[in-house]
């Protein structure tokens, strides 16, 4: 069996990007069988697979059982997913925005906080099942992404946003960039308190504001770790106190230290990389 092993990103068509901030495609064969842990990131999840099911051997929430998918749309977490694979994986993953969630899915990015569910109770089974089924005909990773871009583009708009959302955005965008605001001064630029911001802003995205931002700090400097990089260098340009802060995160959020999740993903992390490049894709 010849050895597969393709990773691509690319950005949605630009009607969407408020809503999807891009595509990974991926399609593994004749590789060791092994575990990919799925961390936690500022983005929804939602796989749609193609020739193999997603097989999910331990969810971020403990207590949903393992369980395999054709399908899965999983919401912002805190403890890493782990993937079990054969040798053989193949689909493609849309990152969705947590304040998009409510016009593409009908629902609060809050109300799948912590959860893998079946998208299908959402989108529908014949929209899940047409979806792969083009994705599976599609001849290369552009027109795959151009069936995704079709298919969330046809779909009809949904509920419109609660009023105050848009203070819950400025909140949001301002813990993305790494503002050093507190979240008291925060809630000040809003207009709320910050109990009133914590409460509008976990049931919006999911996560607490605290939570979230130390997300965004950690999704910012693993997507930077390369080897040979220096942990000191890392965590110093992204904002953490110390090395050991950056270490205590890697354990937290994906259940190891970072020279493991480096060598255990490595060819992950090298073809992510690569595909960021080349497309131009950056979160």
């Amino acid at each position: 069996m010849p050895t597969v092993d393709e990773y691509a990103q690319g950005r949605p068509a630009p009607p969407l990007r408020d809503r999807i901030a891009f595509y990974s495609g991926y399609r593994q064969c004749g590789l060791p069988p092994g575990r990919h842990r799925g961390l936690p990131s500022p983005y929804l999840t939602l796989i749609f697979t193609m020739d193999d099911p997603l097989v999910i051997s331990e969810h971020p929430d403990g207590r949903q059982t393992p369980d395999t998918y054709r399908a899965l749309l999983g919401g912002l977490h805190l403890r890493p997913a782990m993937i079990a694979h054969d040798g053989r994986q193949s689909g493609v993953q849309v990152a969705l925005h947590p304040l998009g969630c409510r016009e593409l899915l009908g629902l609060p990015a809050g109300e799948l906080a912590g959860l893998d569910i079946d998208p299908a109770a959402i989108l529908g089974e014949s929209f899940v099942a047409r979806v792969r089924e083009r994705l599976c005909a599609a001849v290369d990773w552009p027109a795959r992404f151009a069936v995704l871009d079709a298919a969330f583009g046809a779909l009809p708009a949904t509920r419109p946003a609660r009023p105050g959302t848009e203070r819950v955005a400025h909140v949001w965008a301002a813990l993305r960039r790494g503002a050093p605001a507190s979240i008291a001064e925060l809630a000040g630029q809003v207009g709320w308190t910050p109990r009133h911001l914590t409460d509008r802003f976990r049931a919006e995205v999911g996560l607490r504001p605290k939570e979230a931002a130390r997300i965004a700090r950690f999704d910012r400097a693993r997507r930077a770790l390369r080897p040979g990089t220096r942990l000191a260098d890392l965590a110093a340009e992204h904002g953490y106190a110390d090395q050991s802060h950056l270490v205590r995160d890697f354990q937290a959020f994906a259940g190891c230290a970072p020279s493991r999740w480096l060598s255990d993903e490595f060819g992950f992390v090298q073809a992510a990389a690569a595909a960021d490049d080349h497309d131009g894709v950056h979160d």
